[in-house]
This record gives C-alpha cells, sequence and structure tokens, in this order.
C-alpha cells in the first residue's frame, strides 16, 4: 500500500471510531467530557513515557485509560461535592492537562512529543514506525492500533448495545431494573479514553474533539434512531477523514485541521438541509402550513 493510502486509511480509521464513541457522548449529553478527557490523556501519555521511555504502543494506552478514568473519577467526586459540572469539568481537565504540558517542557523535552504534536498531531509521521504482523507484512503501528481499537469499539457496542442504549437515554431506569450504571459509566470513560490515546497521533489532543463530536452531532440532526445514527456518524467521521486529506493536500496545510474543518462542514450542511431539524426545512415546514390553512 501506497505512503498516501496508509493515511487516508490511518484517518478513516480516527474517524470511524471517534464517529461510533461520539453518538454516545451526544445521547448522554457528555461532549465536553470528550474534550476534557482529549486534554488530560496527555499526562497519561507523558506518565505512560517516563516509565517505559515509549512513545506508542501498550504504554501509551494504559497511561491515556489511567488519565481518562482518573479524569472522570475526579469530575463525579467534586459533583458529589455540590461543585456544578461544567465547573467541575474546568477544573479537572485544566489542572491535569497544564501537568502534563509541564512534564513535556521540564522531562521529555528532548524525545518526539513536544506540545504542538501533542495538541495537534501528524498523521504524515505515522507511516514511517511499522510493524510486522503475520500474514498482512509490514503495516505502521498507529494503523495497526486503531484497527484494534476500533474492533474493541464495535465489539463493546454490540455486546452490550441494549445496556448503552438505556444507561444513555435514562439513567435512573435502566439503575431501576438493575443495569449497575456506574459500571458501564467507567467503562464507557474507558473507550473513551482508548480511543483518544490511538487518535492521539493523528489529530492530537485537540483536534480530536472534533472528530469525538461533530459528525455525531450532525448525525443526531438527521436521524432518532440509534442504530442509524451510529452508521451516518461514522460515515461522517470516514468522510471527514478523507475529504480532510485531499484539501489539505491541494491547499498545503495541516492534514488534522482540515479533517475537522471538514466535519464542521458536514454539520453546517446537515443543519441546512436536515428534513426534520435543519434550518430550511423550519422555513419551509410554516409556508407549508399557511398554504393548507
Amino acid at each position: 500500500m501506497t505512503y498516501t493510502m496508509w493515511i487516508i486509511l490511518t484517518a478513516s480509521l480516527v474517524g470511524l471510531s471517534c464517529g461510533l464513541i461520539g453518538v454516545y457522548l451526544i445521547l448522554k449529553k457528555q461532549a465536553m467530557m470528550a474534550d476534557a478527557i482529549s486534554h488530560t490523556v496527555l499526562l497519561g501519555i507523558v506518565l505512560a513515557y517516563m516509565v517505559t521511555q515509549q512513545l506508542s504502543g501498550t504504554a501509551m494506552l494504559v497511561g491515556g485509560i489511567f488519565a481518562g478514568i482518573l479524569t472522570a473519577f475526579l469530575v463525579q467526586s467534586l459533583n458529589n461535592l455540590k461543585v456544578q459540572h461544567d465547573a467541575s469539568l474546568g477544573i479537572v481537565f485544566t489542572t491535569l492537562f497544564a501537568i502534563g504540558v509541564i512534564l513535556i517542557s521540564t522531562s521529555v523535552g528532548n524525545v518526539h512529543l513536544d506540545v504542538q504534536h501533542a495538541l495537534m498531531g501528524e498523521i504524515t509521521f505515522v507511516p514511517f514506525t511499522t510493524m510486522d504482523i503475520p500474514l498482512i507484512g509490514s503495516v505502521p503501528k498507529a494503523t495497526a492500533i486503531l484497527a484494534l481499537v476500533l474492533i474493541v469499539v464495535i465489539f463493546f457496542i454490540i455486546a452490550f448495545y441494549k445496556e448503552w442504549k438505556i444507561t444513555s437515554f435514562d439513567p435512573a431506569l435502566a439503575a431501576s431494573i438493575g443495569i449497575p450504571v456506574i459500571f458501564f459509566h467507567y467503562l464507557f470513560m474507558t473507550l473513551v479514553s482508548v480511543t483518544t490515546v490511538a487518535s492521539f497521533d493523528a489529530v492530537g489532543a485537540i483536534l480530536v474533539v472534533a472528530m469525538l463530536i461533530t459528525p455525531a452531532a450532525a448525525a443526531y440532526l438527521w436521524t432518532d434512531k440509534l442504530i442509524l445514527m451510529l452508521f451516518l456518524s461514522g460515515g461522517f467521521g470516514i468522510i471527514s477523514a478523507v475529504a480532510g486529506y485531499w484539501v489539505a493536500t491541494w491547499l498545503n496545510t495541516s492534514i488534522s485541521g482540515s479533517m475537522a474543518l471538514m466535519t464542521g462542514c458536514i454539520f453546517f450542511i446537515t443543519f441546512l438541509l436536515s428534513p426534520k431539524h435543519g434550518l430550511i426545512s423550519r422555513w419551509v415546514r410554516p409556508a407549508e402550513v399557511r398554504e393548507e390553512a
């Protein structure tokens, strides 16, 4: 496979995995939790590097999972102390993110883990770090990890489809019928953390928020059915990734930035053309009502 195709495949895996996870973030009304975790995983990655001296592989995933669960735990703890949810998010993610930035500057500044790479990502470097997979051959390590994470995400979505659906729409009902809501909450935060860390090399800590939230928000405007929303969000993520690459090539600019831009363009088109919630349909519907009257 060519260098270009590896980049497109990697970007598409980011778009698909983030798009699927993002649906539940939107339904749970926890979009800003994705923002918080996408920042705080930086601390987990830095700590993992300081322990293992490796910038990829299992160590990064473990560090990111630790940071994501820590973020969710601290936010929930502050909520229990009567601190407002949005204030809890702001306090936790800014503090943990700042610690990560300081550690990068003071402890790991002499390696390929700088603040700009951490924030924006650099997918063009992904094809250069490879690993051998039996029956497949040499593939970029980041691509292999993203493929594995996507499989894990799809597995948990299918395995616990009913549980995710009930806990997303009505946690109180879920608890009343015996579903362990807290367990599924932290399991979901783990999946968000893993997806964020796996996407880290491609789009960085900040722009991964666009891939997690915007395709899912666009899908939410098109349909009220969860299964269709999952397919639409994943498809929008892939379209954003592929279109973002070609826009970046055309303009000679950041690929990750272009991917994020394309998610915004898809949402804008959806906001205009969605048959139920779109701006144009809202203008047309009153006119049809007046004509019928």
